[in-house]
């Protein structure tokens, strides 16, 4: 089966059977054509997946991590090094596609079963402090359009702990102001309803008065249009985000991803219930959204003694 073939067929998989997000589809499907790549130009002894064993696989991983550090890697696998997240990435996708492959019985077994995963570090974001959330917010140009736009795309991602990928997807009709939240289409199509603030549901009334007329009937429900009067993309809004945080003189390596991280770390110190905060962020597991509690210990050493009967 050629390299294209069995891309298709994979990523068909994870969209329709596994019912994953197109974003998490392109990333995965993204290793394995790389992966495939590697195979067919001979960097492995044995080319045939069907017998492909465990060592080749982990003798790959550790070529990619050897890139950029001058090793003994294959360094033409890859462009640059890559980290132990990213590492352990790649796995997850090996993972998920050697299993594909048992399913469709081209192999009997998973060569990845046997390989741990990179130990990972702790994982703390970059988080804003609302003064600095403050700043970025009045640093937006009110003045045309795009300013309202952006205000309105800045303050949804904030005032609603947003991913980039469900704020330009956002549908006009997702909105129920008078109700007070908001419907967000997540990963892997799930729903969820979450708040929706006086700042955030302000700044979606005031660019609605100057929004541009859609490109097309496909683009009538779509919130946030482009000069083009199509849908944003994810790299504009990366772009909104690096603009707004210069202008406001913030110097911290910032995303889209950070306003969702503010969001829940802002939430948690102000008392919010974790679970209430798992459900907006439309985690799985309770474990993701823990992450976000990494606050001043005397908030949590407070909250604790003053609930604890033999305070």
């Amino acid at each position: 089966m050629a390299v294209e073939e069995y891309i298709k067929g994979y990523s068909y998989y994870l969209k329709v059977e596994r019912g994953m997000s197109p974003n998490t589809v392109s990333s995965y499907s993204s290793d394995i054509e790389k992966f495939l790549s590697a195979v067919n130009e001979g960097h492995f002894a044995d080319s045939d997946l069907r017998s492909l064993s465990s060592g080749a696989i982990s003798l790959y991983l550790e070529s990619l991590s050897e890139v950029g550090k001058g090793g003994a890697g294959k360094s033409h696998m890859l462009d640059s090094g890559i980290s132990k997240r990213t590492q352990a990435r790649i796995l997850s996708s090996l993972r998920s596609f050697f299993g594909w492959l048992v399913l469709e019985g081209e192999r009997k077994d998973n060569p990845c079963d046997g390989i741990d995963s990179p130990k990972l570090g702790r994982y703390l974001p970059a988080v804003l402090s609302v003064e600095e959330v403050g700043r970025i917010m009045d640093s937006v140009d009110l003045n045309s359009w795009t300013g309202l736009r952006n205000r309105a795309i800045l303050e949804v991602m904030y005032g609603c702990g947003m991913r980039v990928s469900e704020t330009v997807s956002m549908k006009i009709s997702d909105i129920f102001s008078e109700e007070g939240f908001v419907s967000i289409i997540g990963k892997g199509n799930k729903q969820r309803l979450v708040p929706l603030g006086g700042m955030a549901g302000d700044s979606i009334a005031n660019y609605l008065k100057v929004r541009p007329e859609p490109a097309s009937a496909e683009y009538d429900d779509i919130l946030f249009l482009n000069k083009s009067g199509k849908s944003l993309s994810r790299v504009s809004v990366f772009n909104i985000v690096r603009k707004q945080a210069m202008a406001a003189g913030i110097r911290k390596e910032i995303s889209p991803h950070t306003f969702r991280h503010s969001f829940a770390t802002h939430l948690i110190e102000n008392g919010a219930d974790l679970r209430a905060v798992q459900e907006m962020l439309g985690h799985e597991s309770i474990l993701t959204t823990e992450i976000y509690t990494h606050i001043d210990s005397k908030t949590w050493q407070a909250a604790v003694l003053k609930s604890h009967p033999r305070k």
